[in-house]
């Protein structure tokens, strides 16, 4: 658990149903930043910080030694002893990961990132289905809603119910995907800013013009078509691009082209913590990452994880996206999809062949 951030409570035995931008070939001069590090709790959170720390925690990208040294010293998840059967090393494991947009000058329980993933010792694999945030849920036992919106329901409801909302989250998650959940992840915003920042910046191509101004949260989007090196800001500028309020408007995106944005992203930054040179800093990256969660991983688990996952290959890792169609102000899920979700997630469990990405 991070030394910033108060511990989940302890997991349920019940059942769990152009600021930066810079082109790739331009010259680039290095200029010296002071660079603030945020560790508010009311930092935003994002799906790409959820997906990096994923595979950071199965994967340690290379750098297996370090990360165990960490979680010796006490790492970033719960004191909680873990029975031998029960470590990722011995059994398939679930994983929910909520991204929130939670700001200083907006704090919110709303949960704008709900992904689920499977892993399996048995064959180095992992499964990882993201839901979109405006998905309509229809799901006996609770109140018809947004999928973003129950977190923020249960988290109201704590004080009354007993039940933390995280351990909600994760029952009617495991109803909804049609599998048991075994822990749940809540990521910092401000950690995505500082992976991206750590590695020196990622290489994408911007398919189209990007421009947006809000006053109130700060943000100013401000990208150019083209291959494209970004730092921390404007990659998260990249990732959260939906609509244009500038003067001549720039093309729009729904959260598919997002999604499929930060899929991009994600493969990008993944490869260059593979290479050589993101070896050398994985330290300060699992650091950036470690300031900005919160999770009931016991730390004796995640050291299991690392240790039987470090090796995994980016092609045994399925994404998994569901889309639907958006009719205002739900999207509603494709039903072959969601039921192509939920048996992907299944066979990663039960060792059968790795899902492909759903189209």
């Amino acid at each position: 658990m991070s030394n910033s951030k108060g511990s989940l409570p302890p997991r349920s035995n019940g059942p769990q149903g152009g600021r930066g931008q810079q082109n790739r070939t331009a010259p680039q001069t290095k200029t010296k930043k002071k660079k603030v590090k945020k560790r508010s709790f009311f930092a935003r959170l994002t799906r790409m910080l959820l997906m990096l720390v994923l595979i950071g925690v199965l994967a340690g990208l290379g750098y297996a030694g370090y990360l165990y040294y960490k979680f010796e010293k006490g790492g970033f998840g719960t004191d909680q002893a873990v029975d031998s059967g029960q470590l990722a090393s011995a059994k398939p494991l679930t994983m929910l990961l909520l991204g929130t947009d939670n700001r200083p000058k907006h704090p919110s329980n709303l949960t704008d990132v709900i992904m689920v993933a499977a892993l399996n010792p048995d064959t180095k694999s992992a499964t990882v289905v993201s839901l979109p945030r405006d998905t309509y849920v229809e799901l006996s036992g609770y109140k018809k809603n947004k999928i973003n919106a129950y977190y923020a329901r249960f988290k109201s409801k704590e004080d009354t119910s007993g039940i933390s909302a995280e351990d909600e989250m994760k029952t009617m998650m495991g109803k909804y995907l049609d599998v048991d959940i075994d822990y749940v992840t809540v990521l910092d915003f401000q950690g995505f800013r500082d992976i991206v920042d750590e590695l020196g910046g990622v290489d994408v191509n911007i398919s189209a013009d990007m421009c947006y101004t809000d006053s109130v949260d700060g943000t100013d989007i401000n990208l150019k078509k083209g291959p494209a090196q970004l730092n921390g800001d404007d990659a998260l500028d990249y990732v959260r691009y939906r609509k244009s309020n500038c003067s001549p408007k720039t093309e729009g995106s729904d959260d598919f082209d997002r999604n499929k944005r930060q899929n991009e992203v994600l493969n990008a930054l993944v490869g260059q913590m593979q290479s050589l040179g993101g070896v050398l800093k994985i330290g300060n990256v699992m650091d950036a990452v470690g300031n900005n969660l919160e999770t009931d991983i016991e730390n004796e688990q995640i050291k299991s994880m690392i240790a039987t996952y470090w090796k995994i290959s980016k092609e045994n890792i399925a994404f998994v996206p569901v889309t639907g169609t958006w009719r205002s102000p739900y999207v509603y899920i494709n039903d072959t999809e969601l039921e192509n979700a939920r048996q992907s997630l299944q066979a990663t469990l039960a060792g059968s062949a790795a899902a492909s990405e759903t189209p």
